[in-house]
């Protein structure tokens, strides 16, 4: 229970009280023990002179006669107060006063308002309203300390989650890259091999062209030379030439065998290539366009050696 202001008046004047009744012990203690002083019989000293009643005139007789009546006898003195046995046991000793602390808070220069001793009920509706406000400041105190707590929980688990973002990341990155290389491996191993089978098919086509080439005539051809079915041949090549691109990806003197069905005049009806061409799916395509593009084929100073189902060995080369 806490101490009031009022409690602390009331201590300092009940010893205030108790200090000045101990001295009032002692003074009455110290009145009885002094020694009582005499008092003489006699009373104070008188002094007289002795005059002639004679030389005194009749008036002053007269007084004196009228004067003189007898003295009254003296009372008798009281008895002396015997002396009081001095107490043998020790006086009590006065209390220390009670020194007030120091305190940080500095003194008033004035006095301060007398306050009120507040009443019962007052005083309980202020214990509670202090409880109450200790308890709310213990709520707050907590509260903020889970929050710390929770704010702490919550980088550790944001840095947890960013950790294993980048982690993850990382890993996909690795992957992406490895998927890369082996992709471009692929592609490489891919083009090495169409380069083989393209030198390979090559070779094949300059070896079938060779042996046609030193072949006589076939029957029926009206003894027509092989030198003029080369010049249609190149006139045609010459033609399909001249309106072909060629994709990056041919090689310059690949060969791919070509079968076109024309109708006299030089109409070009359909182009397929061989499936032993070795331009891959785009430079097939671009050769067939060309075939067609380039229509009508020659024809004019051809007529000997025109055939209705042709085949053309196509050699890429640049216009």
């Amino acid at each position: 229970m806490r101490e009031t202001r009022a409690d602390s008046t009331q201590a300092v004047v009940l010893a205030i009280a108790l200090h000045a009744f101990l001295f009032a012990l002692m003074f009455v203690g110290l009145w009885w023990t002094r020694d009582a002083a005499p008092i003489a019989a006699a009373g104070s000293p008188i002094s007289a002179e002795m005059v002639d009643t004679d030389e005194l005139s009749s008036q002053m007789r007269r007084a004196l006669a009228r004067d003189a009546q007898p003295l009254p006898e003296p009372e008798p003195e009281p008895p002396l107060p015997q002396p009081v046995e001095e107490d043998t046991q020790p006086l009590p000793q006065p209390l220390p006063e009670p020194v007030p602390e120091e305190s940080p808070v500095p003194r008033q220069q004035e006095a301060q308002d007398f306050i009120p001793e507040p009443a019962p009920v007052e005083q309980e509706k202020v214990d509670r309203d202090a409880i109450s406000a200790e308890t709310r400041a213990r709520e707050q105190e907590e509260k903020r300390r889970q929050e710390q707590i929770d704010l702490t929980e919550r980088k550790k688990q944001e840095e947890a989650e960013e950790k294993k973002r980048l982690a993850e990341q990382q890993r996909d990155e690795r992957l992406k890259k490895l998927q890369a290389e082996r992709a471009k491996a692929e592609r490489e191993a891919k083009l090495a091999e169409q380069k083989l089978k393209q030198i390979a098919d090559a070779r094949a086509q300059k070896a079938s062209d060779d042996a046609a080439a030193s072949a006589p005539p076939p029957p029926g051809n009206n003894g027509v030379d092989a030198g003029l079915q080369a010049r249609y041949a190149a006139a045609i090549q010459e033609a399909v030439l001249r309106n072909w691109t060629r994709p990056e990806n041919v090689p310059l003197g690949q060969r791919c065998r070509i079968y076109i069905t024309q109708l006299p005049g030089g109409d070009v009806m359909s182009a397929k290539v061989d499936p032993s061409c070795p331009y891959d799916e785009l430079g097939r395509r671009s050769v067939e366009a060309a075939v067609l593009k380039a229509k009508p084929l020659p024809y004019a100073g051809f007529e000997s050696v025109f055939q209705r189902n042709l085949i053309l060995n196509f050699q890429a080369q640049d216009r």
